[in-house]
This record gives C-alpha cells, sequence and structure tokens, in this order.
C-alpha cells in the first residue's frame, strides 16, 4: 500500500461556502437517494457536506480527506458541531485504501477538478465498488469559465459533458448514468465574474447574493431547460 502523504489544500473557500445552503440543498436533493449502504466521501475537507448528506439511510460513512489541516479542524469542531450519525474519518487518498475495502456509493463533491489524473482516480474508485454502486461527481462546468478564483483554489480544470464523460471512460466497469449541468443563473453570474471582475475570490456578499437569489432561480430554469445548461455539472456512473 502507498505511503500516506499529507497533502496540504491550497484553497481557502471552504469556509466561504459553507455560507450557501440553498446550493447545498439543491445539489444534495439529487444525490441523496444514492447514497445508501456503505458511502465513501472523498476529500471531505472539514465536514460541511458530511453533516449535510450523513443520516440513518447509511450504514457506514468514511470520510477521506488528504490534508492534515483540514482533518484537524474537521476534529475540533465536532466538539460544538458533532456529526449526526458516527462517521470514519481518516486521512490519505484513495489509494491508500485497502483492495478489500469496498463501498456502495463514492462521492466526489467539488474534489475531481483538483486531482491531476482524473481518469485514473475513477478507474481507482471502480475498483472500490460493490457491484451496483456508484461514483457521483459534483464539479465546476465548462472550461471557458477558468478563471482567477479557479486557479487560486487549486483547480486543474472545469469540466464539459464530453470531458467529464471522457474521464470516467477509462473504467470499463463503470456505466455513465446521469450527466446534467446544474445552476443554470450561476452560469451567467460566473461568466461575469470572468469576463469583467476577474476576482480571485468572491466576496461573502456576492455568496449570499448567489445563494439566495440566483440559486431558487436556477432549481426553476435547470427544469425549465433539462439541465443542459449550468455552471456546475453533475455526473453518476453505477457498477455493472
Amino acid at each position: 500500500m502507498p505511503e500516506k502523504v499529507d497533502s496540504a489544500y491550497v484553497g481557502n473557500e471552504l469556509e466561504l461556502f459553507s455560507h450557501a445552503q440553498n446550493w447545498k440543498r439543491y445539489w444534495s436533493s439529487l444525490i441523496q437517494p444514492f447514497l445508501r449502504g456503505d458511502v465513501l466521501e472523498v476529500g471531505a475537507g472539514m465536514g460541511t457536506n458530511t453533516r449535510l448528506l450523513r443520516n440513518e439511510q447509511q450504514r457506514r460513512w468514511v470520510c477521506l480527506e488528504p490534508d492534515g489541516r483540514l482533518l484537524e479542524q474537521f476534529h475540533q469542531s465536532l466538539a460544538q458541531d458533532p456529526l449526526p450519525q458516527k462517521c470514519e474519518i481518516r486521512q490519505g487518498t484513495i489509494a491508500d485504501l485497502p483492495a478489500t475495502d469496498k463501498f456502495d456509493a463514492l462521492i466526489y463533491i467539488d474534489v475531481l477538478e483538483h486531482i491531476p489524473d482524473d481518469a485514473a482516480e475513477l478507474k481507482r474508485a471502480a475498483a472500490h465498488l460493490n457491484p451496483g454502486g456508484r461514483v457521483i461527481v459534483l464539479s465546476p462546468a465548462h472550461q471557458w469559465l477558468f478563471s482567477p478564483f479557479d486557479a487560486a483554489i487549486g483547480h486543474c480544470r472545469r469540466y464539459t459533458k464530453s470531458s467529464l464523460r471522457a474521464a470516467g471512460a477509462g473504467a470499463n466497469e463503470l456505466r455513465l448514468e446521469r450527466l446534467v449541468y446544474l445552476d443554470s443563473f450561476g452560469l451567467f453570474a460566473s461568466a461575469g465574474n470572468r469576463l469583467l471582475l476577474r476576482q480571485s475570490m468572491p466576496t461573502l456578499q456576492q455568496i449570499l447574493f448567489w445563494d439566495r437569489v440566483l440559486v431558487p432561480c436556477s432549481r426553476m430554469l435547470d427544469r425549465y431547460f433539462g439541465r443542459q445548461l449550468g455552471k456546475s455539472i453533475l455526473g453518476i456512473w453505477q457498477r455493472h
């Protein structure tokens, strides 16, 4: 088994985006039906999404995070904000897992875009899935939106449907089940930042405006467009 490496996360946006409660409720409603049995959360960070997604529907939940600093913050937060259900918290990447460790769902929430070799990562993920299990990826969409903000928080890329489909194509055990864009109004806001503001980090006021005004509009408009337009992309693969 490879030696664990304390891989420091270069971004500092996690606390800022923890205020985006409408956005979190939106995307989580789309993946929650698949989170059953044993779940591995890759890149769990400080546990913000763990608290959102973990419930009695899962038998086991493993939080995997390579950054020791984030894990320390995660552990410290448990005294004030305990998890709704017991979780295993581990330091490392999926390459550190025993080959026998299998799951019914692996989730990458704003994580895969940070991994240089995303195709190899999804092949490793497939090897840790039980038959019928799913890999779920939520990532930023459209490389033309790549901005100073993306660079500042360590994004290697943003995805289109074709590029995310290609990332999973090498995992022969996986069948692509769903591939959609989310947050159509956010797409226009991101385009404005990319073309006009070119900020390396949004302000809290901008996050709250997007989350409280634009995201509710997106939830309605996305359905109208058949989720063919948005600043984020959701991919779900099933192991056959």
